[in-house]
């Protein structure tokens, strides 16, 4: 046992997003729903089953070319919010 320290999803800015230097090590930044937002989530959440189903709309709908030149999830923000909220507590 032990405990696990709060994981943070954070929504970069504009002006970092461009520059990519907010992802810290073990994270990795999404690009998500229409408006194609930016997010930065722990690296951890590839191995997760929810998030792999995300990983695998990805990949039949853009499949290795992303137009952010990031990964793109191709869900909504709101479904991407839960998805990873749900991660967090575990």
């Amino acid at each position: 046992m032990g405990f696990r320290l709060p994981v943070i999803i954070r929504r970069a800015s504009n002006q970092a997003s461009s520059k990519g230097v907010d992802v810290p090590r073990g994270y990795l930044a999404v690009y998500v729903g229409e408006e194609m937002k930016r997010f930065v989530i722990p690296m951890s959440y590839l191995n997760q089953p929810s998030f792999q189903e995300l990983l695998n709309q990805a990949e039949e709908q853009f499949e290795y070319v992303h137009p952010m030149g990031g990964l793109t999830i191709p869900c909504r923000e709101d479904v991407f919010l839960d998805i990873t909220s749900r991660l967090c507590r575990f």
